[in-house]
């Protein structure tokens, strides 16, 4: 408990990524000692979100404010929260010491990429790379059709199906079976 106090004090009562007041408690940032220096103090929806690996991008625009912390727990979590969107344009920015990259590049590759995305060619498609459509595609529910040609750009890699990437087309997110793209 005595960690908990020291985050709430850290952070003034509020969550750390989103700066929410309500439901907060300490998050671990994997790998971690449980120490308040590798944790965060996290509202529910943030935690929730993280540990399900469901996340909404549209909650964590905070991201935007939340990678400037001092606090490199906070930095660290935007590191691997960005990296898990695909948001290569703030992954751009974000500045890490050695060891905190580090830190965030071994949550990765612990838990979010274990699986191989390869598109229709057979070459491997990682988070935030761009790619184009290969065949017209009707976009079920959305009420149109992706064409042939278009370019996704920063696309994210699902961490529940290896045939899938997530993007969007006419800023609408949609999902696309690796079969039917190839890597721009």
């Amino acid at each position: 408990m005595n960690e908990e106090k020291e985050l709430q004090a850290r952070s003034g009562g509020i969550c750390e990524l989103c700066g929410s007041s309500e439901g907060l408690s300490q998050l671990e940032v994997a790998p971690s000692d449980g120490s308040a220096e590798q944790s965060i103090y996290a509202c529910e929806n943030c935690k929730t979100q993280i540990e399900s690996g469901e996340l909404d991008e549209s909650h964590f625009n905070c991201l935007n404010d939340a990678m400037w912390s001092e606090v490199p727990a906070v930095k660290v979590m935007s590191y691997i929260l960005l990296s898990r969107l695909g948001r290569q344009d703030l992954l751009d920015m974000i500045y890490l010491e050695d060891d905190q990259k580090s830190w965030g590049d071994r949550a990765l590759s612990a838990g979010v990429n274990k699986m191989v995305y390869r598109d229709a060619n057979g070459v491997e498609l990682k988070a935030g790379d761009s790619i184009v459509i290969l065949k017209d595609l009707e976009v079920k529910g959305a009420g149109f059709t992706a064409k042939r040609g278009t370019t996704v750009t920063r696309i994210s890699l699902p961490a529940d199906m290896d045939d899938h990437i997530e993007g969007r087309v006419n800023g609408t997110k949609i999902y696309l079976k690796t079969e039917f793209i190839k890597k721009a």
